[in-house]
């Protein structure tokens, strides 16, 4: 497991998230710092979204993000679909700025990220700051889920983002914009999946009934991965 120093002077566990972010299609994508996204309906990022050929996100962090397409495509058993990291026309959205959960020590700034060239979904490298995938729906968005992943702990103490996995039903999140009104949104659901099975295509969607995606990694930590087992994912609806 690697450590890497924060600029507050604290060392962070290194692992990623998986996510389905920037494709269309079916795709994986990670987290770096925190666990990775997997590969269904959500889009796939690749590193630069100027780049000519897209980058599948690695499977050892968060969830993977689908690529942008006309419809589903279907993939054979172990291989992942991947579609260029391009911002969607949800662009237009002003982008988040804050994220507060009541209840928990979560309240910080979100910056956007993007996709490593490892594949990987960016996440700062302070656990205190959160990330907001820029190629997927950002908050208060019309239609699909905008995620913001953060890192579970540090090597010496838990991060804000650990108090995810108790979060209960109904709490209540707050996302400040940039030049807009914050929007709030109401928990509906927690859930903690494995990493090797990761839909990516429900959490990187683009399309459908708007949610917020909350997402840090939990369950086992596994030495031989130097990563966590799974990504805790908490699902909020406008409020």
């Amino acid at each position: 497991m690697n450590a890497r120093t924060t600029p507050a002077g604290g060392n962070r566990r290194r692992h990623s998230i998986r996510s389905v972010a920037a494709a269309v299609a079916v795709g994986v994508l990670a987290l770096s710092g925190c666990g990775s996204p997997g590969p269904d309906g959500s889009p796939q990022v690749s590193p630069p979204a100027a780049a000519p050929s897209p980058a599948a996100p690695s499977a050892s962090a968060l969830p993977q993000a689908p690529t942008a397409g006309s419809g589903p495509a279907v993939a054979p058993p172990g291989a992942i679909q991947v579609r260029p990291a391009t911002l969607p026309a949800s662009a237009a959205v002003p982008a988040p700025t804050t994220l507060s959960v009541a209840g928990t020590a979560i309240d910080m700034p979100v910056v956007p990220g993007g996709v490593s060239a490892g594949g990987a979904m960016e996440i700062p490298d302070v656990f205190d700051r959160a990330a907001w995938y820029k190629f997927g729906p950002a908050p208060g968005a019309a239609e699909g889920a905008a995620v913001i992943a953060g890192h579970i702990d540090t090597r010496s103490d838990r991060a804000p983002f650990s108090a995810l996995k108790s979060v209960p039903a109904g709490t209540i999140i707050r996302v400040g914009r940039e030049g807009a009104p914050a929007v709030t949104y109401r928990v509906v659901g927690v859930e903690l999946m494995a990493k090797d099975r990761f839909d990516g295509g429900s959490l990187f969607r683009r399309t459908g009934p708007h949610e917020l995606k909350l997402v840090t990694c939990g369950g086992t930590w596994l030495d031989e991965r130097m990563d966590y087992s799974d990504n805790v994912i908490v699902t909020a609806v406008p409020a």
